[in-house]
């Protein structure tokens, strides 16, 4: 490493907090059966559209239901969409919250910087005068961005460029874990230093073993 790391920036799907990874999974946890003709594929770039607009906070959380519902008409109801997403989310990541500590006792700063939208950001990371939440880990770091709020979403290299310029960091000293391989390549060719994690695995496990490899954390 060049530059000291400063800050340190996960994704939260699939880093620090479970979701579900496909529709038939989320409608289990919904109790909402599967129903045949949903994953036609002719309609997938119509809902990757819808889902991108819904993600950049360009169409409202109801609007994103009812147009997901009306891309198959008479399949699911525009209720059971809502119940298919909010059941998205599951659980954090065992650890999670005690990385951010970690990170934080090291003197290094902490980031999200997550797709989302604001039916899961209000889980996610609701206010500070909420006082309970389902998701404890979000709250703690130091930055918190989501592609709803600032109008862009990865990959996009506008968003890594945005984040780096509100927050101050320079991108040389960013460290960001994200589970999908074309946030981390756009994130890296904005100039961070960007990692893979495998959201199947354990997350915290292998972020630990890339914050010690970059010199971050000393190994044991």
């Amino acid at each position: 490493m060049s530059l000291p790391i400063q800050l340190v920036v996960f994704d939260l799907g699939g880093v620090i907090v479970r979701i579900c990874r496909s529709w038939p999974e989320a409608c289990e946890r919904a109790g909402v059966p599967v129903r045949e003709g949903w994953d036609d594929p002719t309609l997938r770039a119509a809902r990757r559209e819808l889902n991108k607009r819904h993600q950049e906070g360009r169409i409202d959380c109801e609007t994103f239901f009812e147009g997901l519902a009306a891309t198959a008409p008479g399949l699911y109801s525009t209720d059971e969409v809502r119940r298919i997403h909010d059941a998205w989310t599951l659980d954090e990541y065992a650890g999670a919250g005690a990385l951010i500590r970690r990170l934080h006792e090291a003197g290094v700063a902490t980031g999200v910087l997550s797709n989302t939208n604001h039916a899961h950001w209000r889980r996610l990371a609701p206010p500070a005068h909420v006082e309970a939440s389902e998701y404890p880990t979000p709250r703690m770091v130091t930055h918190l961005y989501a592609s709803h709020l600032m109008g862009m979403s990865k990959p996009d290299e506008t968003i890594y460029k945005e984040f780096a310029r509100r927050t101050g960091f320079d991108p040389g000293r960013i460290v960001f874990f994200d589970d999908l391989e074309e946030n981390v390549i756009a994130a890296q060719r904005a100039g961070w230093n960007a990692v893979q994690v495998d959201h199947a695995g354990d997350t915290v496990a292998q972020m630990v073993r890339a914050l010690e490899s970059l010199g971050l954390f000393r190994q044991k």
